[in-house]
């Protein structure tokens, strides 16, 4: 009976955090997902032993982890939350502060109540402008709270200690912490024997990625991004495909040594491709490799089918091979992006819904299909209830249920069915088939030129001290890793990129440091420009649109507040934006909301929904409506007054949504289509207006 071949790759992987000449790691966040999302990932498996998956990962990552375990990491994050609060200096409450609260806010500070009231007091603060008034005891509190959110739910719910920890909430002591600092490298001494368990077992297959995450065809020739995009404007020519080979190989022996056998499956970092990438490759010992199903689609020269993509490859040039899986894009963002807005079971049944819909005609074919399911690993979760561990349950005990379905490994899935051959490969990467991320960008070519300065520096330096050479071709390895470039440029944002700013040049500068030169003086300052926002604006005056889904006048929507959404994502890409702006006001009576969206949108959006949530500032209970879009026209079965044609218009009556006039309301907005949310404004949170009083507003 022909099946269905389920192949998880799961992507686990943190950029190189560590000075090498100082010792220290310049942020935490391999520490925190180890804690909760690299032990949790493959812990949850061996409740399901029929499911098995695919574990990529990147040995930088697991080198961090390494030395986590070992107690060796000077991690200054780590050392402030474990410092007795009563013991800080001013300088140190505000850093404690500062990066305490960078969980979302809706399931990793909300979800306990005392570290929302530490996030609401902390952010009352900010908007005051005021110093810290925080107790000692609120600190310490804060100080366990940021890193307790953080621990995998096997320890919230088992562990005596942790559970006592969260259901007290708050009130801490010094010997809590100092036990707190304990558990942590418990934990994260546990993630690698884990994934040496279950492969030992044959229930994973772990396959790994160049050592330091490099975005292996611009190594390879820096060039080849104008095949993907012809006009992109480039740095200087790199050219060092002995790196590329380097990275690979690093990454064969470091996996090699710690689980016993060599990898014989390689996830290119960022799916980044191309033949010579497969070259290298292939003679070095890697077997598959996987990519985006953009690449495939621009190899083959058309959009492929899924009876196309649900089939394995095999890449062949000059006598090298290349067995190839290509990710459906689609079902890999849905668990990505869309089902932590889901219930976990009717996202688990949707999820795999689907995948039998696009695998009916394969099936009644009479062959069987493969469905590549590749994504990270570790960022997603964390806007998931409870870390994604009951989406995961449902989904899992679902596929074990199932007897025309099995998850199997990709080496298992090569070997179930024969590939289809192909004689070459177009270079891009798992986001649209380009490398536009990495470079082109005015702080991505910067960034790549002064990576070329400190190469050729290398080259040209002679007399220095072996044992220092090498420390100095390390920090070029690291410096090659695709993280910087990654929030170099529009697209992405965090609170730490001037952290990964500093951390970039500073690899760079030991470079020149180790090679006993005075680093040039470019890499004291920032590569980073300015960073984008969203842009809030507070309503000036009442207004009085007709509503009629058209921008009849530029004067109707004047004195109206403003929300323009930021369009950038942070470590998972692939966010779907389709409002551009919202405008709202009010005359007093009603509630006015515009959507305008982004161009080139506009075939989406007819079968859409609209859902609107309105709320007094009072705290009145919150009022939703839903607006049905189709061409031309919205429609409602709730009492508001909606038109759509360029825009989508809408009018609130106040007293019928429950808010007494004159008072402030709030409101949030979100896009469904097909039973699954597609976007949000804003992405966090509700866009407030203090009041609906035209004379108050005028003030």
């Amino acid at each position: 009976m022909p099946q269905i071949n389920l192949c998880f790759l799961w992507h686990m992987h943190q950029p190189f955090y560590k000075d090498l000449i100082s010792g220290e790691y310049k942020l935490p966040w391999t520490r925190m997902h180890a804690l909760k999302d690299y032990y949790g990932m493959v812990r949850i498996l061996e409740e399901f032993p029929k499911v098995k998956q695919t574990f990529n990962l990147v040995p930088s990552m697991m080198a961090q982890v390494e030395e986590y375990a070992s107690g060796q990491a000077r991690d200054p994050f780590l050392d402030l939350a474990l410092k007795p609060a009563e013991n800080l200096t001013e300088y140190e409450r505000e850093h404690l502060l500062q990066h305490s609260f960078y969980s979302d806010p809706a399931h990793m500070i909300y979800r306990y109540p005392r570290y929302g009231e530490l996030f609401e007091a902390r952010n009352a603060q900010k908007r005051s402008g005021a110093r810290s008034l925080f107790s000692v005891q609120e600190l310490r509190d804060v100080q366990m709270w940021s890193q307790l959110a953080w621990f995998d739910e096997e320890f919230q719910s088992d562990d005596a200690e942790v559970r006592g920890w969260i259901e007290r909430g708050r009130n801490f002591t010094l010997d809590d912490q100092r036990r707190m600092g304990e558990k942590q490298r418990e934990i994260v001494g546990r993630v690698l024997p884990a994934y040496r368990r279950l492969a030992t077992a044959g229930q994973i297959e772990i396959s790994t990625t160049p050592f330091y995450h490099p975005i292996l065809p611009l190594l390879c020739d820096s060039n080849i991004a104008r095949v993907a995009h012809a006009n992109v404007p480039l740095p200087p020519r790199f050219r060092y495909p002995d790196d590329a080979r380097r990275q690979l190989q690093l990454a064969r022996d470091y996996v090699e040594r710690h689980f016993g056998v060599a990898p014989v499956g390689l996830w290119p970092s960022e799916g980044s491709v191309s033949d010579e990438v497969f070259t290298l490759a292939s003679q070095l010992g890697f077997e598959w490799a996987a990519t985006d199903s953009g690449v495939l689609d621009r190899t083959q020269q058309r959009a492929v089918p899924v009876e196309g993509l649900y089939r394995p490859y095999e890449w062949r040039q000059g006598g090298n091979r290349m067995r190839l899986i290509f990710r459906d894009h689609f079902m890999s963002d849905l668990i990505g992006f869309v089902y932590s807005k889901m219930e976990a079971s009717h996202a688990a049944a949707d999820f795999l819904h689907r995948i039998r819909q696009n695998c009916t005609g394969i099936l009644a074919a009479g062959r069987d299909a493969l469905v590549p399911i590749i994504l990270d690993g570790e960022n997603a979760w964390e806007y998931y209830h409870h870390n994604g561990r009951p989406f995961l349950r449902e989904l899992y005990q679902r596929i074990g249920d199932d007897p025309r379905m099995r998850a199997v490994t990709a080496s298992e899935a090569f070997r179930l069915m024969a590939p289809e051959p192909l004689d070459h490969i177009f270079p891009g990467s798992w986001i649209n088939a380009n490398f536009d991320i990495w470079i082109g960008a005015e702080e991505d070519n910067q960034a790549w030129t002064q990576l070329l300065r400190a190469r050729a520096t290398y080259d040209a330096t002679t007399g220095v001290p072996e044992a220092s050479r090498r420390m100095a071709y390390e920090e070029l390895l690291i410096a090659e890793g695709s993280d910087w470039c990654w929030w170099y440029g529009p697209e992405h944002d965090s609170a730490n990129r001037p952290e990964f700013d500093q951390l970039y040049r500073s690899h760079l500068a030991n470079v020149y440091r180790f090679l006993n030169l005075v680093p040039p003086e470019e890499l004291s300052r920032p590569i980073l420009r300015e960073a984008r926002a969203d842009v809030r604006v507070a309503p000036t005056g009442a207004i009085h649109p007709t509503i009629d889904g058209e921008v009849t006048s530029y004067f109707e929507w004047l004195g109206a507040g403003l929300y323009r959404v930021d369009e950038r994502s942070g470590s998972m890409h692939g966010k779907k934006f389709l409002v551009k702006e919202v405008l709202f006001g009010s005359d007093g009576e009603s509630l006015f909301v515009r959507v305008d969206f982004r161009s080139g949108t506009e075939p989406e959006l007819p079968g859409m929904e609209a859902r609107i949530t309105l709320q007094s500032l009072d705290n009145a209970p919150p009022q939703s409506v839903t607006i049905r879009l189709a061409a031309g026209t919205a429609t409602s079965d709730d009492p508001v007054e909606c038109a759509f044609l360029r825009i989508l218009e809408v009018r609130f009556p106040l007293v019928p949504a429950g808010v007494t006039a004159g008072r402030g309301v709030r409101f949030q907005l979100s896009l469904w289509h097909g039973g699954l949310p597609v976007d949000a404004v804003p992405q966090q949170g509700w866009l407030e207006m203090p009041t609906t009083s035209p004379a108050e507003m005028a003030d």
